[in-house]
């Protein structure tokens, strides 16, 4: 992580974990990481189905406002989502994209680097369509470091519910298991 702060946006719909990813992130690294972290979220009016946004901040430093106008890393698991919020990536920024659910990712600024994730197809593989989150969060991991594996997975494990814990876990292994083959370039 730079020196000075690292925002990510997360964006799908509402039951992917769309929320929940960035809650964890945000735990991990300020619960096991001594990394100040600022989170917010906003769904459609819908809920459940509907478009869902959150956004969380890591910074070494205290963090003063806890949104940006644009993001370091976006996280689109949903097509209308990316369409929605590809306009508040930085140039120079990173993209992750559930590579099944964004098909299209129109013209993106050739200094942004792009990693197609086929999450929610994986989880699916896995047993669980909900763990797509999971997936890209193991995959975010390995290939930002912006926390450590074992903090971020200590934090899977304290924010699901006990009988998720180990589809939780097996999503999150396998998302850092595909980012190690470069499986999403």
């Amino acid at each position: 992580m730079n020196a000075k702060q690292t925002s990510i946006r997360f964006c799908g719909f509402g039951g992917q974990g769309i929320i929940l990813s960035s809650v964890i992130l945000g735990e991990a690294a300020v619960t096991k990481e001594g990394i100040y972290a600022a989170q917010s979220q906003s769904y459609g009016s819908e809920a459940r189905g509907g478009q869902c946004q959150s956004e969380v901040v890591l910074s070494k430093n205290p963090i003063g406002t806890p949104t940006n106008e644009r993001n370091d890393i976006l996280v689109a698991m949903f097509q209308a989502a990316y369409m929605s919020h590809r306009h508040e990536l930085k140039k120079g920024g990173t993209l992750f994209v559930d590579s099944g659910l964004v098909p299209d990712l129109g013209e993106v600024d050739p200094s942004i680097t792009v990693w197609k994730v086929p999450a929610t197809e994986t989880a699916i593989r896995l047993g669980s369509k909900m763990a797509g989150n999971m997936v890209m969060l193991g995959f975010i991991q390995e290939k930002t470091g912006l926390v450590s594996r074992d903090n971020l997975l200590a934090a899977i494990q304290e924010s699901v519910k006990k009988k998720y814990v180990e589809m939780n876990t097996a999503a999150f292994e396998e998302g850092i298991r595909m980012a190690k083959e470069d499986t999403g370039a």
